[in-house]
């Protein structure tokens, strides 16, 4: 079985204080509802070996928040394996997305578990933003080398 991949977007704006914001979501369903700290994602999904990962970050921008990608340019913030063993792939663009514009896109889940009902539920359950020290304790531990990087990125090393 080949490794799961998965490719996402990290959308960042500039204050009028000279700070940053990112743009993140809590992840939706059951698990995730009584949780703040490590619950929150940058918005990306899994992708297959015959689509190229930048479209599949836009394409998971898309589903997960129901808004287009900002055009660019993205700054490659590389990629981290996960503890699950997951490849994940990180751009950050600039760009500014209204939170109250996302309406989210769904996946299924039988719940109660074992209880034979499937039901609905949001891939993201509200997005917000946040400066990077913020959003860190936030994030997935796995994602939070992206913002580092990004910050990095933005303050002229790299």
């Amino acid at each position: 079985m080949p490794d799961k991949r998965s490719a996402g977007l990290l959308v960042y704006r500039r204050t009028p204080d000279g700070g940053v914001e990112v743009l993140i979501g809590h992840m939706g369903g059951p698990f995730w509802a009584a949780r703040e700290e490590a619950a929150w994602s940058v918005p990306k999904g899994e992708y297959g070996p015959e689509e190229e990962p930048e479209a599949a970050a836009r394409r998971e921008f898309e589903e997960e928040l129901g808004l287009p990608a900002p055009e660019g340019p993205w700054i490659a913030l590389g990629e981290v394996r996960q503890r699950n063993g997951k490849t994940v792939t990180v751009w950050a663009v600039e760009g500014d997305v209204d939170p109250d514009l996302v309406v989210p896109g769904t996946f299924a889940l039988e719940w109660p578990p074992r209880s034979g009902v499937t039901r609905e539920f949001p891939e993201v359950d509200r997005v917000g933003w946040f400066a990077p020290e913020a959003a860190a304790p936030l994030l997935v531990a796995g994602q939070r080398v992206f913002l580092e990087r990004l910050v990095t990125h933005l303050q002229g090393g790299g």
